[in-house]
């Protein structure tokens, strides 16, 4: 049997800015991470990987996740830009 590889989670830099902001504006509007993978098309285990910062949204990935939010996908990349964790 094939050994699994640990994912590592980032301490910092934009994919896990985008993950911390992801989770604050979900959490916020009380949906679990299954209700917006349903929002946006996505699978739950994938929500969970860009909440935890292990794979990087694409451009395409930001704007659904946006629309499925109600929000601009400039205003959820202004917010990653201002997260602690943000360092391009």
């Amino acid at each position: 049997m094939a050994k699994r590889r640990k994912h590592i989670q980032p301490r910092f830099g934009p994919e896990r800015a985008f993950g911390e902001v992801l989770r604050q504006i979900r959490t916020g509007r009380e949906l679990s991470q299954e209700e917006l993978g349903e929002v946006c098309q996505s699978e739950r285990t994938f929500i969970s990987m860009l909440e935890r910062g292990l794979v990087s949204p694409t451009l395409r990935t930001i704007v659904k996740i946006a629309k499925g939010l109600g929000l601009a996908p400039s205003e959820v990349v202004r917010k990653v830009e201002q997260s602690p964790f943000y360092r391009a």
